[in-house]
Parts: C-alpha cells; sequence; structure tokens
C-alpha cells in the first residue's frame, strides 16, 4: 500500500512555512490523540500518520530531501532508522504549552527538569527611552528578579561535601516508560520529580532547591536608530541553567516615547516649521530644527503652505549602521495675531496693488481630498 503525501496528510501547502505545518499538526495531533479517541484504532493509525509526516517536514534536511525525492528520500527518517511513532515522548513542547492545558504534560514526560543540563527560561523586559535616547543612541541599567544558581551548593541543591544520588526507579532518567497498547509512554518519575536524581541532605541556604531569585543589575547598549518593538537580545543575561546547562538570554523590548515636533516613519523623519508671509513671497533662509542642530534652508520665492522641503541625511540613523533617513519639512504660512498701525497700514498697501485671485471652480478629488499631508509627501519623496 503506498504512503499518503505528507503534505496532503497535515493538509498543507508545499510552500507552508515552518510555523504553519507546526500548528496544522497541533491541531491533528489533538483531534487524533489515542487518550481522546479510546479503542478507536482510525484514529490511533490517524495519529500514527500525522506524527510521521510532521518528524519529516519539521525537519529542513529531511523536508528537502522528501521534496525531491518522495518518500524514498525519506525512507530512513520514517522508518527504524529514525522516527519511531511507537516512543512518542517531545508532545508537550511540539503543542507549545497545550499539554498542560489537556492534561498530557504528565502523560508524556512534560516538565522541564528531566535530567541531564538544560538551559535557562529566557526573560523579557520592555523598557521606554526617549526619542532623543532612539535617534542618538544610549547607555543605561535596568533591574530585573531571575532565578540564579545558589551560591552554597552550586545549583546542586545538596549540602556542601555531598552528592545527590541517581534515583533508583527511573536510574536518573528522570522518566518511567510504561506500555499501553500501540505506544510506550512516558511518565514523570513520582519519586525524584523528572530530576533523575535524589537529595539526601539538601542545602540549608536554598532548602535543596538550588536556585534563588536574586535582583540582577544589567548594563544594556541602546544603538542608535532603534525603534518601537525592536528588542536587543542580551546572551547568558537570562534564568540560570539547570544541571550545568547554560544560562537563557534577556530580551529588552524597546518603546520609543514620541517627540513633540517630529514624527518618524522608517528612517525619515518629517515635521512642520511655520514661516512668515514675506519669507514665502520673495524667498529667504529659515531655521529648521533637527536631530544635529539647527539647519539654515532656503525658501524659493513664491512657496506655497504645504510645500515640503527635503533634508537629506538628516533623518534617523540605520540600527545597522548604513546610512540616515532624510527630514521633510513642510511650510506652514504664519497669519500674525496683531498687528500695529504701521503693519496694518502696509498690508492693506499691499491688498491694494496685488491682483485679486480669480476663483476656478473645478471638481473635487476626493480620493486626494481624504489622503493626509503626511502620506502625500511620502508618495512624492518615496
Amino acid at each position: 500500500m503506498s504512503k499518503r503525501d505528507y503534505y496532503e496528510i497535515l493538509s498543507v501547502e508545499r510552500t507552508a512555512t515552518d510555523g504553519e505545518i507546526k500548528s496544522a499538526y497541533r491541531k491533528l495531533a489533538l483531534k487524533y490523540h489515542p487518550d481522546r479517541n479510546p479503542g478507536d484504532k482510525q484514529a490511533e493509525e490517524r495519529f500514527k500518520e500525522c506524527a510521521e509526516a510532521y518528524a519529516v517536514l519539521a525537519d529542513p534536511e529531511k523536508r528537502a530531501s522528501y521534496d525531491r525525492f518522495g518518500h524514498a528520500g525519506v525512507a530512513s527518517a520514517a522508518g527504524s532508522g529514525g522516527f519511531d511513532p511507537s516512543v512518542f515522548t517531545g508532545f508537550e513542547d511540539i503543542l507549545g504549552g497545550l499539554g498542560d492545558i489537556f492534561g498530557f504534560g504528565d502523560l508524556f514526560g512534560g516538565g522541564r527538569r528531566r535530567g541531564g543540563p538544560q538551559r535557562g527560561r529566557d526573560l523579557r523586559y520592555d523598557l521606554e527611552i526617549s526619542f532623543e535616547e532612539s535617534a542618538q543612541g544610549s547607555e543605561t541599567h535596568i533591574q530585573i528578579p531571575r532565578e540564579e544558581n545558589c551560591e552554597t551548593c552550586k545549583g546542586s541543591g545538596a549540602a556542601p561535601g555531598t552528592q545527590p544520588t541517581v534515583c533508583t526507579v527511573c536510574r536518573g532518567q528522570g522518566q518511567v516508560r510504561t506500555q499501553q497498547g500501540f505506544f510506550t509512554v512516558a511518565r514523570t518519575c513520582p519519586q525524584c520529580r523528572g530530576l533523575g536524581q535524589l537529595i539526601t541532605k539538601p542545602c540549608l541556604a536554598c532548602h535543596g532547591a538550588g536556585r534563588h531569585t536574586k535582583e540582577h543589575k544589567i548594563k544594556v547598549k541602546i544603538p542608535a536608530g532603534i525603534a518601537t518593538g525592536q528588542q536587543l537580545r542580551l546572551q547568558g543575561e537570562g534564568e540560570a541553567g539547570y544541571s550545568g546547562g547554560p544560562p537563557g538570554s534577556l530580551y529588552v523590548v524597546i518603546h520609543v516615547q514620541e517627540h513633540e515636533f517630529f514624527r518618524r516613519d522608517g528612517l525619515n523623519l518629517f515635521c512642520e516649521v511655520p514661516v512668515n508671509y514675506p519669507t514665502v513671497t520673495l524667498g529667504g533662509e529659515i531655521e529648521v530644527p533637527s536631530l544635529d542642530g539647527i539647519e539654515t534652508v532656503k525658501v524659493p520665492e513664491g512657496t506655497q503652505t504645504g510645500t515640503t522641503l527635503r533634508l537629506r541625511g538628516k533623518g534617523m540613523p540605520d540600527v545597522n549602521g548604513r546610512g540616515r533617513g532624510d527630514l521633510f519639512a513642510t511650510v506652514q504660512v504664519r497669519t500674525p495675531k496683531k498687528l500695529t498701525k504701521e503693519q496694518r497700514q502696509a498690508i492693506e498697501h499691499l491688498a491694494k496693488v496685488l491682483p485679486q485671485d480669480q476663483f476656478e471652480p473645478r471638481k473635487r478629488d476626493e480620493e486626494q481630498d481624504e489622503r493626509n499631508l503626511f502620506d502625500r509627501v511620502k508618495d512624492m519623496f518615496g
């Protein structure tokens, strides 16, 4: 009997991403799991079939070989040389935590401390910085609570001068396996609770836990140009590992405060600058604030309100050091609210000698009307 296509089994396209494949498998594994379908041989076969397909498609090398040669290219992966559907202990990890919700965690040996060195957990810290700090880069310190190995017992949990002993029930494996029909089920060892070892004389400092929570001060370097939502990975600054395993990482997620004058879009900055009537009429120079200080910009004669001036290279720096964006300053003609007698007379005289603008009705462009100034500037300059 020929085997079904692995992509067909998981109901995904051949172009499916790793995440889509994993998501599809989770749903099917929950649907056809033997514990949810006791005595259903067809569901049992479907579960086995899905697990075999996932074992191949979740592995980049096996998937590439399968795409080229079909089942012949992964014969060892699906048979005795690779995936064995009768021994299934990684279900909790594949479900991404759903095992605890449905009660599968203990059934399949769930628990992060199943004997041997294990990496510590990753941590997250949300850091709010000012707009100026994101533009120029900075350095700060943060305080985080994290689990660390006990200094007295060095993380073993045993009193100094003693050593943990190997669990006699699971023989150091952290799991006890039992045969249930077609499957070999791995359960967390009830005696050592998955540690694979027993502590006869616990450390007095940590009461045998081997760990304790401690506040830790960490220096964080913020690169220039970083934006809201980007994160910094500080390797080794997460929680301590188990049984000699490496520590996890700390992920610092950045949140940048809004600026009262600038608006950011990618690497480009946008702002509005007030300009008086004589300058836009006759032309001249204006001062525009930038990240580097005040910039002097020429305003052409006859400039209209809404005109945007481009200052190249005066935007935000690229976080990877690849240049800078531009600054776009939009002209807003400033109308004086109070006039002296002389100023009023001058404007009245100007009104007499200037030609009156002729109003020409034209069809309203609704689509253009709905677009705000910010979007129009982006379209003009890319």
